[in-house]
């Protein structure tokens, strides 16, 4: 591995889902917003211009979507850890941090976002 890696960002991933801990929660859904960040090298993709060199940003976006999108889960957390899996899933990911926020938690005062991050490295 190289000691630099390159990343590839992607910011805002809106899915409508239905975690919770909460029975309205799981019944109503509301959105949760995916921003993750996956180190990879690029120098072959580059040196190439071979997308199959590389990781597919919109492939990836599609998977973290459905990833969200099926079976609740009551915490963040473990959710965070769905969508690290998927990233991780790509052979040329070595690392990822992924950020889930629920800009819609049942808080009972004034609140912009809550949202848990995490940082996980191919084992």
């Amino acid at each position: 591995m190289p000691d630099e890696l390159d990343s590839l960002t992607l910011t805002g991933l809106t899915v409508q889902a239905n975690h919770g801990v909460y029975d309205h929660e799981r019944r109503d859904g509301q959105p949760f917003v995916i921003d993750l960040t996956v180190w990879l090298d690029t120098a072959a993709a580059a040196a190439s211009d071979d997308l199959d060199q590389t990781l597919n940003y919109g492939i990836l976006a599609k998977s973290v979507h459905d990833a969200v999108a099926a079976d609740p889960v009551d915490l963040l957390e473990t959710l965070a850890e769905r969508v690290a899996g998927v990233a991780l899933a790509s052979p040329i990911a070595e690392r990822v941090r992924v950020t889930v926020h629920k800009p819609e938690a049942p808080i009972t005062v004034p609140f912009t976002d809550v949202s848990i991050t995490i940082t996980r490295r191919r084992a």
